[in-house]
Order: C-alpha cells, then sequence, then structure tokens
C-alpha cells in the first residue's frame, strides 16, 4: 500500500526527442521501484524491462515491481483504475505514477487530469512536468510547431538530449533559446549522470532531502537566478536571441511580487478574473501568497489555464521571505494585462461592495483594457 496523495510525473517532448529511451534507463534505477508508467500504446515505445507477468485491461507487471499501462478511454479512466487496483490489493503498493504523453501533445489537458478530478485530487498531486528537447531537430521543432513551445514553457525540469550529436554552437543557442521561454526550469543534459531520478523528480513544494517546503526551488526562483521581475518582464535581457521565432514570442514568464499580506477577497478575485477573461492563454501558474486574514500560514496555488488546483495552506512560513510570489506561463497574453490586474488588487488595502460590484460589471476596466 502506499501514502495518498501519489506523485504524478509527466514525460514530454516533441515526436523523437528520446522519451522512451529516457524511461528506459530511469525505471532501471532502485529510487522507480513501485512505480506506474501509464503510455500511449505498446506498440510504440519498446520497453527494455524483462516482462514477467501481463495482466489484463493493459496492465503489464515489470520484473522491478514497476507497473506498464495504456490509456484507455482517457487518462481520468486510467488513474482511477490504478487507485481501484491499489484500495482493492490488486497492486500492492504504488509509490509513483509516470505519464508519458505522445510526441504531439499539448501537456495542458494532462496537467488539467489530474489537477481537476474531484476523486483523483484527492488520491495524486502533480510532482512535476519533465521536457525533453531534441539538440539536433529542436531548434527546427520550436520554430515550426507551437505545441514544442508550449511543452518547453510548462516544464519543471527541461533535458536536452543527443547532444553529443550537435554542434557545440548549436546547442548552446538552443540552450539560451529554451531558457528565454522558460527562465524558471533548470537545464539538464540527458548525457550527465547528474540527470538522473533524484533531479528530474520530486519537482513539488516538498524537497525530499529537507523535509519540508522549498517556495525558491518550486518557484524555480534558483534556475532563474534569483532574477525576480515584479511584474516587468518585457524579455529585454537577450531579446535579440529570439525575435525571430515567432512562436517564442507568444510565450511570457511573468513573476509577480508584492510584500505584505493581501485580503483572501482580492487574490481570489484576481485569480476568478484572470481565469475567465484569458484562461485559455494561462498555461501554469504557480504561488505562494501571505494572507492578510492568517499571516502566519502561506497560500499554495498551482494552476493550468482555467483549471486551479485546490489551493493548500502550508502550517509555517519555510523561510523569512514572505508577501506574494506568483510565476505565470502564458501564451498570447497581453504583454501587461496580468501586471494592471495584480497591481490593482494588490495595491489596495481592500476592495469594498461598490468597487466589487463594478469589477464584476466591467473585468476589463480594472486592467485598463
Amino acid at each position: 500500500m502506499t501514502g495518498f496523495p501519489i506523485p504524478v510525473s509527466v514525460l514530454t517532448g516533441f515526436l523523437g526527442a528520446g522519451k522512451t529511451t529516457l524511461l528506459n534507463r530511469l525505471l532501471k534505477d532502485p529510487q522507480l521501484a513501485d512505480t506506474a508508467v501509464i503510455i500511449n500504446e505498446f506498440g510504440e515505445v519498446a520497453i527494455d524491462h524483462l516482462l514477467v507477468e501481463q495482466a489484463s485491461d493493459g496492465i503489464i507487471q515489470l520484473s522491478d515491481g514497476c507497473l506498464c499501462c495504456t490509456v484507455r478511454a482517457d487518462l481520468v479512466d486510467t488513474l482511477a483504475d490504478l487507485v481501484d487496483r491499489l484500495q482493492t490489493g490488486r497492486i500492492v503498493r504504488l509509490r509513483r505514477v509516470v505519464v508519458e504523453t505522445t510526441g504531439l501533445a499539448d501537456p495542458a489537458p494532462v496537467l488539467q487530469s489530474i489537477m481537476a478530478h474531484p476523486a483523483l485530487v484527492q488520491a495524486f498531486r502533480l510532482d512535476g512536468v519533465v521536457t525533453l528537447v531534441d539538440a539536433v531537430n529542436g531548434e527546427a521543432t520550436l520554430d515550426a510547431h507551437v505545441e514544442a513551445v508550449k511543452q518547453a514553457a510548462v516544464a519543471d525540469r527541461i533535458v536536452l538530449t543527443k547532444t553529443d550529436l550537435a554542434e557545440a554552437g548549436e546547442v548552446e543557442a538552443l540552450r539560451a533559446r529554451l531558457r528565454q521561454i522558460n527562465p524558471g526550469a533548470p537545464l539538464l543534459d540527458v548525457n550527465d549522470a547528474s540527470a538522473g531520478v533524484a533531479s528530474l523528480f520530486n519537482c513539488g513544494l516538498y524537497n525530499p532531502e529537507t523535509k519540508s517546503a522549498d517556495v525558491r526551488r518550486w518557484l524555480g526562483e534558483e534556475a532563474s537566478h534569483d532574477h525576480y521581475h515584479h511584474g516587468d518582464d518585457d524579455h529585454d535581457h537577450g531579446h535579440h536571441h529570439h525575435h525571430e521565432h515567432r512562436h517564442d514570442a507568444r510565450v511570457r514568464s511573468n513573476s509577480l511580487a508584492h510584500d505584505g499580506p493581501v485580503p483572501f477577497s482580492a487574490i481570489e478575485m484576481f485569480f476568478d478574473l484572470l481565469r475567465s477573461t484569458h484562461g485559455d492563454k494561462l498555461l501554469r501558474m504557480k504561488g505562494v501568497i501571505e494572507l492578510q486574514e492568517d499571516p502566519s500560514r502561506p497560500l499554495v496555488v498551482h494552476g493550468v489555464q482555467k483549471i486551479l488546483h485546490p489551493p493548500a495552506r502550508l502550517p509555517a512560513w519555510p523561510d523569512d521571505q514572505r508577501g506574494t510570489r506568483l510565476v505565470l506561463i502564458t501564451l498570447d497574453m497581453p504583454q501587461d494585462y496580468i501586471q494592471r490586474l495584480f497591481a490593482a488588487f494588490t495595491n489596495k488595502p481592500s476592495i469594498d461592495a461598490p468597487d466589487r460590484a463594478a469589477l464584476e460589471a466591467n473585468p476589463l476596466a480594472i486592467a485598463g483594457l
């Protein structure tokens, strides 16, 4: 048996990026024992492990205790089936789930399946998104397919593959481009020994090494060199590297910060208006908030497009840095809409009833649009 919620890691990347090769290598690590791997079709993926038992309903038992299963009607059904098997004793232990997406997949629906279902949200938690990028074809793929850009933009970890087959200059140019698309995600090389289970998984708020919440690590502040824009994110730094890439310019990383507590009603309305007006353009959102009603216990928020994971409260602040810190990855969002909307709420100590009615009647007016 295992404790709930079970961490789910999403492994994505465009066609030919090497997801299955990496997965085969990772599954040989004892740290991934009792892991369920969800793939699309067994025929498309060659699992190197010895298959000691093939059960019904697309479940394959691997020699090291891991499971492989195909996505059936949809991901929700497959995850629900795993929970049922665990609760009825057909699976003895389940410590982690890895979902490998198709190469053409937009990762957002996969993340929403994990975060939005009322029953599954009790059984599973999104640990992180690991995106593979082919160093040989990465530039061309990012140019041709906005899905590849979105895969990189929502990643918690980005892994470069085939770097040994590409020119050094091409690899460095690709690295620079990926840092522009997603400044908060650590960039790893699949050929490095460090690109293992420890560095790719456990991307969540809680650091397994310290056994405590690590906000800086979760928000990607370390990877972005502690450079917080406080809502001003024009990507001027290195802009000449990517201005010709039409898809890259559509993606923005918005970092917002506010010192001091904010009322729950203000932050709730900020999220409601953001999701109702431009939710489809909000690829991913993470944040830690100091609430006016209870500043001693930070509120943790996590969302994908219009889906907001049920907010959670930490028992205490993990470090001395309080206030509100949000990271939002957007696609085709009006340039300063988020900053104006955020400032309109955080600059006010509270929102009274007349203001609330006016905002609900004309939500775009608050951002001056």
